[in-house]
């Protein structure tokens, strides 16, 4: 059985967990914090039957997916054998160079170490390495056990062989792999998310629009479509002669606003108070871990709903 390491056991850690787990992999813990593998594995606990519940763990039971999980006494423990390390230490630069020279010496040849980074780029914490050639970023949406993207990132001395096994994982995994070309800060998935927050904060900044019409915007009207379809599919089919005529028909209304989307607001400004005043009348700020509770399982049933759905309707 094909072994994952997986390096620091918390929040994106334990979903990392989960998600290997779950696709038949033998997965160990680790984290320089003692005891933090175990209450990984306390939380995991709880997790699986809210999937099995779901059909969310691809006919395995709990007890079957949980006994694939153990806790590492160490990182050399965890790693001996490992076909693939996935780190998860905290985005701090410091921390990370020196973690993969760790890593980089305790680990096997042939294993891909890959970091759940969202914010650093892997030539950053990879250039001094002996092993450069087989780091990688592959950085989930959280928790990657409910959304499958994940960025796959080279650094530009990263093999095309480690870029090929770690996409390959993460499809076997059961992830759908983005596996760009070439380093870019924020990859993928935060550049597009970081475009229309910039566009949320201004229209609200402005006076357009309150808090909650945006996320109406979103929740009740483009996000229904993009659950299943992406931005280039979506305006493939929404002009009758495909994405030729919606370009034709529709680009001089883009163009025309595009101008006053250069212009940046500071977040954390006057518009700061305006969010948070909107988003705590709806929701009480001890309220904030119940509702990430209703979200996963909100979550879970879009999971269950989109694999029907592809089965039924087709992907």
């Amino acid at each position: 059985m094909t072994k994952i390491a997986i390096i620091g056991s918390g929040f994106i850690g334990r979903a990392w967990a989960i998600t290997f787990a779950r696709a038949g992999f033998d997965v160990a813990l680790a984290d320089h914090a003692q005891g933090a593998p175990e209450a990984a594995l306390a939380y995991i606990d709880g997790v699986l039957p809210d999937l099995a519940d779901n059909d969310l763990l691809n006919g395995a039971s709990p007890q079957a997916v949980r006994a694939r999980l153990s806790a590492a006494a160490s990182y050399a423990q965890a790693l001996d054998g490992a076909a693939h390390a996935q780190e998860n230490a905290p985005e701090d630069l410091a921390i990370k160079k020196y973690l993969y020279e760790e890593l980089d010496a305790l680990a096997g040849p042939d294993t891909v170490l890959a970091s759940s980074t969202s914010a650093l780029l892997p030539s950053l914490f990879s250039k001094h390495l002996k092993g450069r050639e087989r780091v990688c970023v592959c950085h989930p949406i959280n928790p990657p056990y409910l959304i499958p993207a994940v960025e796959v990132v080279p650094a530009p001395w990263t093999s095309s062989d480690t870029m090929a096994r770690a996409g390959d994982l993460m499809r076997a995994a059961g992830q759908s792999p983005i596996v760009m070309r070439q380093e870019l800060d924020g990859f993928v998935m935060n550049r597009m998310q970081g475009a229309l927050l910039e566009e949320a904060f201004r229209l609200v900044a402005d006076g357009y629009a309150s808090v909650e019409d945006v996320d109406i915007g979103i929740r009740e009207g483009l996000a229904l479509r993009w659950s299943f379809m992406g931005p280039f599919e979506t305006i493939d089919l929404n002009a009758p002669g495909g994405v030729a005529d919606y370009v034709a028909r529709y680009q001089q209304i883009y163009e025309r606003i595009s101008p006053d989307q250069w212009r940046r607001v500071d977040w954390a400004g006057p518009v700061l108070e305006t969010v948070l005043a909107e988003r705590r009348a709806r929701l009480p700020e001890d309220g904030l871990a119940e509702r990430q509770v209703w979200r996963d399982r909100r979550l879970m049933a879009l999971a269950a709903h989109k694999r029907r759905a592809a089965k039924d309707i087709g992907a």
